[in-house]
């Protein structure tokens, strides 16, 4: 008789073993022959070593498609049991434009001509700048792209930052200490996050800071390294705090830069550091620019005339 352990890694067990274990209750049954104990983050599997094998395969294959898809059904195990073949996660899928899979099995990839752009020069390029108005995707193709990074372990961590008002002046007017000031105006990160993976594993990801949301003040004297960097409404830093975030780079990095030039909150608009990188980065190679306009909106219907008709005011 033959003993193996089999490590669950990076997943989460209630949706790989299901609601009150169905899932690996279904696995007992479907290998009578063998016994099979479930132990946390591990299963410990004693029988014939044929059957053992055969047992390893779909294991790996329901952790490949679980991690991939951020879902795995009953119906899922059955398919792969009657495909005959376990491909060991390598098997294609039918649309190439997708980035990642988000929660329960939703595709995640570009819409629009320029969101392609956007994916095609993030693979070309360490740095780009997503530069367009409200609605068009940016942040969200953003992070789809850093978490396929973190997925397919290019990188270990995820930093995702915005630009944020004097605490000493609008944030002091609000509750709570200082991370509950800062967490409505970083909602918007925790929400797109939340759409890419299960909310059990993005809070053990920020617990162990594999994901960390920081307003762009706490970059300074960092040397991001190995992860994927984003910042969101980058047209609200300023000149100096653009150069500290862009000067933050390491090794292994990825940055990518959001901002809609027309939703200036600074006081002079002209101290905006989105601005100036558009003007005086863009012949470094490395460093890609993607624009977007009003066709490439992808929110409500109305959100597009109302883009245009805040253009005709101008």
């Amino acid at each position: 008789m033959t003993e193996k352990e089999i490590y669950l890694e990076s997943v989460s067990l209630i949706d790989f073993y299901g609601v009150n274990d169905v899932k690996a209750n279904k696995l007992k049954h479907l290998f009578p022959k063998l016994k099979i104990i479930t132990r946390g983050d591990y299963i410990k599997v004693m029988g014939a070593e044929e059957e053992i094998s055969e047992f390893e395969r779909l294991i790996r294959e329901m952790l490949a498609h679980l991690t991939k898809y951020n879902n795995l059904s009953e119906e899922d195990i059955d398919n792969m049991l009657k495909s005959n073949v376990l491909s060991n996660g390598n098997s294609e899928i039918a649309d190439k434009d997708v980035i990642i899979f988000g929660n329960n099995g939703k595709p995640v990839k570009p819409k629009t001509p320029n969101q392609k752009k956007m994916v095609k020069m993030y693979d070309e390029n360490d740095m780009i700048f997503a530069v367009g108005p409200a609605g068009t995707g940016k942040t969200y193709l953003a992070i789809a792209l850093a978490v396929r990074a973190l997925k397919n372990k290019e990188v270990q961590r995820i930093i995702l930052s915005r630009p944020a008002v004097e605490a000493g002046e609008r944030l002091g007017f609000l509750p709570g200490d200082l991370k509950e000031k800062l967490d409505p105006y970083l909602q918007a990160l925790y929400d797109a996050m939340h759409d890419m993976m299960p909310g059990r594993k993005l809070n053990d990801y920020i617990e162990q800071g594999v994901v960390q949301i920081a307003p762009l003040a706490f970059m300074r004297g960092r040397t991001l390294a190995n992860a994927v960097v984003i910042l969101d409404e980058g047209q609200n830093a300023t000149v100096n705090q653009m150069k500290m975030f862009l000067t933050r780079m390491g090794n292994n990095s990825k940055f990518i830069i959001t901002g809609d030039i027309t939703q200036i909150d600074l006081p002079f608009k002209d101290n905006s550091g989105l601005l100036k990188a558009d003007k005086i980065l863009q012949n470094i190679p490395g460093i890609g620019f993607a624009y977007f306009d009003k066709h490439d909106i992808v929110r409500h219907r109305l959100v597009t005339p109302i883009v245009e008709a805040f253009e005709k005011d101008l």
